[in-house]
């Protein structure tokens, strides 16, 4: 792939023969680019990674027992955090610190001395044994995962040089210990395949591949690869399935190499057909004058430089070298490992070599960066004739590299060897050296793709690489109800402070005061004298009143919050069928936090948009081409008034007919079997009538060329699929080339693949092959890309370029063009009005002199060491300048489904969106105006600091300010914390990365997050990650609010884990924000099910749950406590003990589970059918302190009720049963007060549920009646001691039945009352949904397929123009048909009257608008035929809107007309050349 490296011409000098190669007369190039790697020596020997290779340790690298001193880590990784020996112990370790089980354990510890009164110690510690056995289950099944998915990964395969010496890595010596671990594991493993029935596992991708698996590869896959123990089956290489022949083709069966003195069967003498003709790789540099195919390879041959060789021709090898399948975990530094197609990079590797001539190899990094497009990586030039065993063996050179680092886009390495002659051995060689950069490295985690094979080095292993290097540590979140909560424990510990230094004050003082009734009836004190008295009472009030700190509290909210994530998993509305995801919790405790988002920060392409591009128009020699309704359109003409449902038909109509004709024209020209009707998104049949030269032969020729300009200006990689018709898929790094590619195939300029140094066409049934010399590829600060080919027809050396508009524009030929560059911007602003993303294509011919005079430059700049990417930047802009105008792309960046509709219920449930993109600014407020961020009415705030001064921020900042009457003081900051009102729809703000760095500099964070704070929208563009993560830093903690953050890259993934709430977006840009997020979706829309459904009941159910929590332990304690005023706070209890232990554990705690996990107040569909019910958590009222103190009084007043009522029953006289036994004793007096709580309690519960149904019922009925089971069933035996025939005894008295449902009444009232008067009186919004519920409101939601709020109008947009139009009932109309608002520029009447509004408009129609003069410069047949699509964008070009379009961030075209070619080389000569 000489087109990222210089090819020379076939008219060069070719190199005498018989001349060094090493000492010869290279040409200036090389000699200037080896003095300059030996000049970067120096910087590289500072390095303190050095890695040799068939070269033994260096004295320094060595300790006094000869190993070596850097010691490399292990390849194997490890997340898991226990092993089957260390679980037990560190998971108690662990659970422990929770400052609760210490509490506990340490009250269990008190039970055991029989002096503190607990009657059994060990069933007191029962509720804790279940607690820490549930929660070590629990962390039991989520380690034991992460251990599958480790051993997964160490144990995958790899092809690894063995039979050989790695001077790098020494032996390991396993210790005892871990041996045992070791075999303990294997144990544990075994016993659970034996329980598992050894059921074999199924194929799940390259990590899990069978060891002994055939593969397949990529070019040849009707053709198996065997394993490396069964017979060697020959295939064809890379190189001859693409119809070259090449002496060097490697066998793709991974089989040991030849071993001298030994042969296998079926394997002896391979034919010249079925293996290399050579043994080793190098013998071909030692052929001399071998006679090549042809004239133009031995051109090649001799005019390319010499890059040097690590492979040592003068050393012998011993030959036991061979590649051998192993384990990712066996790989270590220095080892040579051989990676094929589809398999994934086992650690960092330098490539040495492909099976790509040229070095070129193309990897996959969705694990690593979340991109899914493919990159090229390059071999070291040096390393190229390294593809064998023994080649291997052979090399001799050492590599010095940098520390490891976390930065994905940089590495900086030096690979030195010393160059010898093998025609003179005994000389002593020429040092040589060739810098190593990320583009020469793979990294673990990447995936190899369209690439036969590829052999490298290993330099980075294990927790080293940059894959785990960025892994890191989520940060851990805990919810705020959670962090809360602590607060509310610790009020409880003061009170049950409180409550046992009354008892032990009270016990001491009346031992101290003598002539009690205690001296006559107790055989004296425990602890001998008062003050020991009133210690041993203390601890024993500890025990008795254990339950007011509610341990059980923390193991009902896990198991609440594990059914939550559980139906969140399975809710079947936020499945997405089309990449079978769920909705997928990855942290479980911070469901209650999506019911309190106030701000949601997204991403955009991908996020909000499908990041799927559609080639949709274009604009050639002046001619605007394409048919397309977007949602920009519709929105356009819903504000001037017209029916869009109407309008979107009849374009939809238009279109469809229009296709049709479009496909049959094109089959007319050439029939091409690459076209398919189903993919054909340029709708144009105009374009194909002059491509047939109805327009006269220049527009044909401007067509053809500008197509073909398309299929060979890309780096696109091609995968055909056989079939009748052939598909051709496209592999690009940007979804917009192969839109571009797309297009260019389906007009019968087809991409067939590349060859060596070209690229084969398909043009109109004729192919072709072009060569490419060289391309030079796109990035962020060139915003464009250039391709420099030789053509096939007459060799003109063409360059071919396309990028942005403001970047073409400026280097265009000076003075030549104006008409055809002024209706060419033209036609571009119409597109970028339409929401479409636009490209311009320019060319410019070289001549042989001038272009070999450019390259000798660039071949400079890519042999640099230092500061190389910079130097090929320079060199590129010196080439692409010049050019000439060929015309320009729209490409639609389709919104995902539902996006506008999801962002309007958001806006109406109070919640804020911002918009966080790395895209331009007129492209964001494109997608804001299409996805309702953005209306016509609002007055769109532009902050561009254009010097970039922190003063001229601040003063702009205080001038918009001004407009709300605000100067960002700490008082205004303070009200805005407590107003969570949503702003006016007045204003947005839009600002670009190089402000925004300004604005969050300290002193002007506070005005310019206020300023954020009044208006409706805010789109922060060309924003970096960590901006993005600044942006939400900024808000969270500056207004006190709960965030939330949504992407789908890895460039979303810092401000994911900034948020309160993180969401990735499982899409086309890979996993790694998936893989960073708190929960995980399948597109944009589900966000809103998700926040407004299951976000608001878990806050409510959570709320709900912990109040009721804390209030029936304080009605159960305080009850306690309560009988210590008759017993002189002595701590004997009132209730039999059991009671004390399953209170908590079995009477009350199912019905307050079942709240927190089954309640509802309204259905998920009128959840969104009112999303207003969202706000009372916005404003977080659903979970404050001033409910918390109402349910602990309401519990305090229960408690006495609870327990007064049967202390007044048995005050008066005694009481008996029928056969004369008391039942006024303590523990009978303590089945009054526990059967009256244990149903009071529960009622309560219930009274506070909203959704009665049959479970809920029934699980409160159990819990009331589980007393009564529990008393008799207990108090049947013997071993209950006093408490034996309690049960027959208290229930077979009158007294019992009367008192218990006086009590319930007396408890209940207050609350009963208070709950009538509020929702009759004083009643909530959900109050009031709730009766227009019952009074059938709302009926309309339960029509089949309704799951959401009815669409109020339909889309008109034309994005499946293949669908048949749908009319009638709006409800059922799917999310793409709905309607955007994108900016319109005409008045209607409900914008005219508007003094912010600033638009206007002439006020004609769309339809057959006739084009403007300059547009109508020729007559054309095409023109007679109406364009609806481009005349109903051209109606609107005549005014701009000056909030934002008059702005230099929007490219109209007037501003593009101004842009003189300042990078022309004629400016250039006189001074204003710009670099």
């Amino acid at each position: 792939m000489d087109r990222f490296h210089r090819t020379p011409s076939p008219n060069e000098k070719e190199r005498d023969p018989g001349e060094d190669p090493i000492h010869g007369d290279l040409e200036a190039a090389q000699a200037e680019g080896d003095d300059e790697a030996q000049d970067g020596l120096s910087e590289q020997e500072t390095t303190q990674r050095r890695i040799f290779f068939n070269i033994p340790l260096p004295h320094d690298a060595e300790d006094e027992y000869g190993h070596p001193i850097q010691d490399f880590g292990k390849n194997k990784i490890r997340t898991a955090k226990y092993t089957p020996l260390s679980f037990v112990p560190k998971n108690l370790w662990f659970q422990f610190h929770n400052i609760a089980n210490i509490y506990f354990l340490f009250v269990i510890i008190l039970a055991i001395f029989p002096i503190f009164g607990a009657s059994n110690p060990a069933l007191g510690a029962v509720p804790l044994i279940v607690i820490l056995f549930v929660t070590a289950v629990k962390d039991a099944i989520e380690d034991y995962r992460r251990t599958v998915l480790d051993n997964e990964l160490n144990n995958s395969p790899v092809h690894r040089l063995v039979g050989w010496n790695n001077v790098n890595a020494t032996e390991d010596n396993v210790s005892l210990w871990r041996r045992v671990k070791k075999a303990t594991s294997r144990g544990i493993r075994w016993l659970a395949a034996s329980w598992k029935g050894r059921k074999e596992r199924k194929d799940k991708g390259s990590r899990e591949r069978a060891l002994d698996e055939p593969r397949q590869s990529t070019e040849t896959r009707a053709t198996e690869r065997n394993s490396m123990f069964s017979l060697y089956t020959p295939r064809p290489s890379l190189q001859v399935s693409r119809g070259h022949s090449d002496d060097q083709a490697i066998q793709m069966t991974p089989v040991p190499s030849p071993v001298p003195g030994k042969e296998r069967s079926g394997v002896n003498n391979l034919g010249t057909a079925d293996r290399p003709s050579k043994t080793l790789s190098y013998e071909e540099s030692n052929q001399g004058h071998a006679s090549s195919n042809s004239e133009e390879r031995q051109v090649k041959q001799a005019s390319a430089r010499y890059h040097g060789s690590l492979i040592d021709l003068t050393k012998q090898a011993p030959g036991t070298a061979r590649f051998k399948k192993d384990y990712w975990k066996s790989v270590q530094v220095g080892d040579f490992v051989r990676i094929y197609n589809e398999d994934q990079i086992p650690a960092d590797v330098v490539i040495l070599s492909t099976s790509d001539p040229d070095g070129a190899c193309y990897v996959e990094t969705k694990n690593l960066d979340g991109e899914t497009n493919l990159k090229v990586r390059q071999a070291l030039r040096s390393g190229r004739k390294v593809k064998h065993a023994r080649d291997c063996e052979m090399t001799s050179f050492w590599i010095e590299s940098e520390h490891p680092h976390a930065n994905l886009y940089q590495y900086n390495g030096l690979a030195k060897w010393t160059q010898k002659d093998p025609e003179r051995p005994e000389s002593p060689g020429k040092d040589m050296a060739e810098p190593i950069s990320i583009n020469n490295l793979l990294l673990r985690g990447c995936s190899l793709r369209n690439t036969e094979w590829v052999l490298g080095v290993v330099v980075f292993t294990g927790e080293e690489t940059k894959i785990m290097l960025n892994s890191g540590i989520t940060p851990s979140k805990r919810s705020r109800i959670s962090r809360e909560l602590n607060w509310n424990v610790i009020y409880n510990f003061i009170i049950l402070l409180f409550m046992c230094l009354v008892s032990g004050i009270v016990q001491g003082v009346t031992w101290s005061q003598g002539n009690n009734s205690l001296n006559y009836f107790e055989f004296g004190s425990i602890g001998g004298k008062p003050p020991l008295d009133g210690f041993i009472t203390f601890w024993t009030a500890v025990i008795l009143f254990q339950n007011l700190v509610p341990i059980s509290l923390y193991i009902s909210l896990e198991i609440i919050k594990t059914a939550q994530a559980f139906f969140i998993y399975s809710d079947t509305f936020m499945y997405y069928e089309r990449i079978d995801y769920p909705c997928t919790p990855k942290s479980w405790n911070i469901s209650d936090d999506l019911g309190q988002i106030e701000y949601i920060f997204s991403d955009k392409t991908g996020t909000l948009t499908q990041n799927v591009m559609e080639f949709k128009k274009c604009t050639i020699n002046g001619v605007p081409y394409g048919e397309a309704y977007t949602e920009a359109q519709a929105g356009m003409q819903k504000r001037l008034g017209k029916d869009i449902e109407d309008e979107g038909a009849r374009a939809r109509e238009q279109i469809a007919r229009d296709r049709v004709k479009m496909l049959e024209d094109l089959r007319s020209i050439h029939r091409n079997p690459y076209l398919h009707d189903d993919e054909l998104t340029f709708v144009a049949p105009n374009f194909v009538s002059d491509l047939r030269g109805d327009s006269g032969e220049a527009q044909q020729r401007a067509n053809e060329h500008f197509m073909l300009a398309l299929a060979l200006c890309h780096t696109v990689i091609t995968e055909r699929t056989p079939g009748d018709p052939p598909k051709i898929v496209f592999k690009a790094q940007s979804p917009d080339e192969a839109a571009l590619v797309a297009t260019a195939r389906d007009c019968g300029f087809t991409v067939l693949g590349r060859s060596s140094d070209g690229i084969i066409l398909n043009v109109m049934g004729e192919e072709k092959e072009y060569r490419i010399l060289n391309t030079l590829e796109f990035n962020s600060s060139r915003k464009r890309m250039s391709a420099i080919i030789q053509m096939p027809e007459d060799g003109r050396i063409v360059l071919f370029c396309k990028g942005a508009d403001s970047m073409i524009y400026s280097r265009l030929k000076r003075g030549e063009q104006p008409e055809l560059r002024k209706v060419t911007a033209e036609h571009l602003e119409m597109f970028a009005r339409e929401g479409l993303r636009t490209l311009c294509i320019a060319e410019r011919e070289l001549s042989e002199e001038e272009y070999q005079a450019w390259n000798r430059e660039h071949d400079l700049a890519a042999a640099a060491l230092n500061d190389r990417e910079e130097k090929l930047e320079v060199v590129s802009d010196a080439i692409e300048r010049d050019l000439t105008l060929l015309g320009g792309t729209a490409i639609e960046d389709r919104l995902q489904d539902g996006v506008p509709s999801t962002i309007a219920l958001l806006g109406d449930a109070g919640i804020k969106l911002w918009v966080l993109t790395g895209d331009k600014v007129e492209t964001a407020i494109n997608i804001g105006f299409s996805c309702n961020l953005l209306d016509n009415n609002m007055d769109l705030i532009v902050l561009k600091i254009d010097d970039e001064t922190l003063e001229t921020a601040n003063a702009e900042l205080d001038k918009h300010l001004a407009a709300f009457n605000i100067t960002g003081s700490e008082d205004e900051l303070k009200l805005a914390r407590k107003n969570h009102e949503p702003p006016d729809p007045t204003h947005a703000i839009v600002i670009d990365g190089d402000s925004l760095k300004l604005v969050l500099e300290d002193e002007l964070r506070q005005k310019f997050l206020l300023l954020c704070k009044q208006c409706k929208s805010v789109l922060c563009c060309r924003v970096s990650p960590s901006q993005k993560a600044a942006v939400v830093q900024m808000v969270k903690s500056g207004l006190g609010v709960m965030t939330l953050s949504v992407g789908d890259g890895a460039n979303d993934v810092a401000m994911i884990q900034e948020a309160d709430v993180g969401v990735g977006i499982a899409g086309e840009e890979g996993r790694q924000a998936v893989m960073s997020s708190d929960y995980a979706i399948g597109q944009f829309r589900y966000l809103q099910r998700l926040v407004l459904v299951h976000g608001r009941w878990s806050y409510r159910r959570l709320a709900e749950t912990i109040a009721n929590f804390f209030y029936k332990n304080i009605v159960w304690t305080f009850a306690l406590f309560w009988y210590q005023l008759y017993n002189n706070f002595d701590g004997s209890y009132l209730f039999d003990y059991t009671y004390i232990l399953l209170y908590n554990l079995a009477f009350t705690s199912l019905p307050i589970i079942l709240m927190g996990v089954l309640d509802q107040d309204v259905s998920d569909k009128v959840s969104l059918a009112v999303p207003q019910l969202y706000r009372r958590g916005i404003e977080r009222k659903e979970w404050t302190q001033v409910k918390f103190w109402t349910y602990m009084f309401d519990a305090t007043y229960q408690s006495l009720i609870c327990f007064f009522m049967a202390y007044l029953l048995f005050a008066p006289a005694s009481s008996t049963s029928h056969s004369g036994q008391n039942v006024d004793d303590r523990e009978r007096v303590g089945v009054y007060v526990a059967c009256a709580t244990i149903v009071v309690v529960n009622l309560y519960v219930l009274i506070n549920t909203y959704r009665w149904d049959w479970l809920m019922l029934l699980i409160v009925a159990i819990s009331i009646l589980l007393i009564w089971f529990w008393t008799g069933v207990y108090s049947a035996f013997q071993s209950s001691e006093q408490f034996y025939k309690a049960a027959p005894q208290v229930y077979g008295q009158l007294t019992f039945w009367a008192v218990s449902p006086l009590t319930v009444i007396l408890c209940l009232l207050p609350r009963f009352t208070a709950k009538v008067v509020q929702k009759i009186y004083f009643p909530l919004d959900v109050d009031i949904v709730r009766e227009q519920v019952r009074q059938g409101r709302f009926k309309y939601l339960d029509d089949p397929g309704m799951t959401t709020v009815p669409p109020k109008i339909s889309s008109t947009a034309s994005s499946e123009i293949t669908q048949p139009v749908r009319s009638g009932n709006n409800r059922n109309l799917a999310d793409d048909e709905r309607p955007i608002y994108p900016p319109s520029i005409a008045p209607t009447t409900t914008t005219h009257g508007n003094p912010r509004s600033q638009t206007g408009s002439d006020g004609t129609e769309y339809t057959r608008h006739q084009p403007s003069p300059s547009m109508d410069r020729q007559t054309r047949q095409s023109y007679d035929r109406a364009r609806p699509s481009y005349d109903r964008a051209r109606s609107s070009v005549d005014r701009v809107r000056p909030s934002f379009e008059a702005s230099n961030d929007f490219t109209s075209a007037a501003l593009l007309s101004r842009i003189e070619s300042s990078r022309s080389y004629r400016n250039s000569k006189t001074g204003g050349r710009d670099h």
